[in-house]
Parts: C-alpha cells; structure tokens; sequence
C-alpha cells in the first residue's frame, strides 16, 4: 500500500506523547483520566501526541485536549482506519504500518507518558524502553500508575533485574506518577526537548 509522504502542521512548543488503551471497555476512572490528562495538556501549552483512534482512552485524551483548545496530532495506520475509528476533528497523519506510527509517535514527541493499556500499548512502551536501555534517547518516561494498573510490570522488571537479566539502573529508565497532575508535573520538570540533540536513534 502507498500512502502520500507524511507532514505535520508547525507547532514551536513541546509535545508529550500518550500511550493508553482503545477499548471502551476500559474503568470509566481511566477514561476518565485519559480525557483529564488531554485537558492539562492543553492548559499547559503542550501538544498531545495519540495514536489517532476516537475510541478508548486514545479517544477520550484527543477530545479532552481539543475541547480545551490545544494542540493535538493522531497517528493511524491505513489498516486500523475503521477499528480504531478515526477522530476527525483534530489533526490526523495516515501511515502503512505500526512501525512507521512508533516512528513518527516517537519523532513528534519531547516526553512520554504511558496510562493503562493492553499488549499494544505494552509494546510501545517496551520498545521505547528497549531504546533508552541502549542509550539511544534521554527523553522522559512517566507512567501514569492509575490504581496500581503497572505495578505487575514493574514487579516484572525488578525480577529481571535480580535474575541477573537486566543492570539495576534501568529501573531509572522512567518515573512513575498516580495522578494526572503528578504526570504533568514530571514531563514539565524534564522537557526533553533539550535531549534531541543526544539522539542516536
């Protein structure tokens, strides 16, 4: 499939990306969340970075930055069009594949910040981490830690690490923050806008 080449309106300010969940079947406290987190997003003059569905949390965050007048930008893949049901009302880039969307998801953004999800959001956060273990970026990872939702994953890396599997100062590789404002409040005490320069990826 070929796609027209991708471009993205000027934005000057920094951009936090969100990995989180598409179902809408998700605690209501997540979504919840997620539409909150768009909210201070916006307020805080930051431009949100989604994965471009309207449904889940993805959708409820895109439509709490845009009701607050913020920025925001989705990234899709061709395929996933009517499964994750494009949000329209903001702007969108249609990509040929889930490793083209990382890319970009990556590119287009100074921070991440990782609010409950499945195995896909799984993957992009262990991708992204995979990354920073080999020095290839220094730019801020948050987890949004709602009810203890990663707390598995984080007992997950700690055994890896005691097993002998994993170097002890990886468990650095992000912070963890249970609310939307400690959230913000993290990717804004370390904007990584100033780490771009350090990336080798």
């Amino acid at each position: 499939m070929s796609l027209p080449p991708v471009s993205f309106l000027p934005f000057d300010g920094p951009s936090v990306c969100l990995f989180c969940g598409s179902s809408d079947r998700a605690d209501p406290a997540y979504t919840e969340a997620a539409h909150a987190f768009g909210r201070a997003t916006a307020q805080a003059g930051w431009r949100l970075v989604y994965g471009g569905g309207g449904v889940g949390l993805m959708g409820a965050s895109a439509r709490g930055a845009h009701e607050a007048g913020g920025r925001v930008v989705g990234i899709m893949p061709a395929f996933l069009r009517s499964r994750e049901r494009l949000f329209d009302e903001v702007e969108t880039v249609v990509v040929t594949s889930m490793h083209e969307r990382k890319q970009l998801m990556y590119d287009q953004s100074d921070a991440f910040v990782v609010a409950p999800g499945g195995i896909g959001t799984l993957e992009e956060v262990v991708e992204l981490l995979s990354w920073k273990r080999l020095d290839l970026h220094q730019k801020p990872v948050v987890f949004l830690n709602l009810n203890g939702f990663w707390d598995g994953f984080f007992a997950l890396m700690r055994h890896s690490v005691e097993e002998g599997m994993t170097p002890a100062d990886f468990l650095e590789a992000w912070t963890v923050a249970e609310t939307v404002e400690e959230a913000m409040a993290q990717i804004q005490g370390g904007n990584g806008a100033t780490e771009r320069k350090y990336d080798r990826r």
